[in-house]
């Protein structure tokens, strides 16, 4: 059973006395969780299926979440739906380590949260958009324009294709 401050804190050192092929699966749920400062999970569920190989403990993971976001067009607060998975290897000596780096500790305990918060960040985008069609801020009022229009007309005179227009 993981602890409740560190839920992602497994114990996994008997699968390592296990044959070869068995799995194990870990089931997560939280209504809220924080994984450092700058991430904030909502409605958060997964499954780690650790399994034993000849080289160490694979650890598979799925996951999905909710979080908070900004658009970047509107600057409104909405809610953003995560998934991500990963697969990583716990090798039980060096020679069997893979570019993650990752052995198995001594005292069979593996800590998944920092692994979890780093592929989460990851399914966060660069630049998160509210719905396909936001239509952004006036640049003139700063009106969002999803609530309603503001009258405003932009200037064509600065643009630099404002000549063309006289061609017409």
């Amino acid at each position: 059973m993981p602890s409740p401050r560190k839920p992602f804190r497994i114990n996994v050192g008997f699968i390592a006395h296990e044959e070869i092929g068995r799995c194990h699966d870990f089931p997560f749920e939280f209504d809220q969780l924080n994984l450092g400062d700058e991430l904030e999970l909502r409605d958060f569920s997964g499954v780690v299926d650790i399994g034993r190989t000849p080289q160490g403990l694979v650890v598979q993971a799925d996951f999905s979440a909710e979080t908070a976001l900004e658009c970047v067009r509107c600057l409104t607060d909405f809610e953003q739906r995560l998934s991500w998975s990963f697969t990583e290897l716990y090798a039980f000596d060096k020679r069997s380590v893979t570019d993650s780096g990752l052995i198995l500790p001594e005292d069979g305990h593996i800590d998944l949260a920092e692994m979890l918060r780093e592929y989460a960040l990851l399914e966060i985008p660069i630049s998160p958009i509210c719905k396909p069609d936001c239509q952004g801020l006036c640049a003139e009022c700063g009106q969002n324009l999803n609530e309603k229009d503001c009258g405003c007309r932009p200037d064509l005179s600065d643009s630099p294709f404002a000549k063309l227009k006289d061609l017409l």
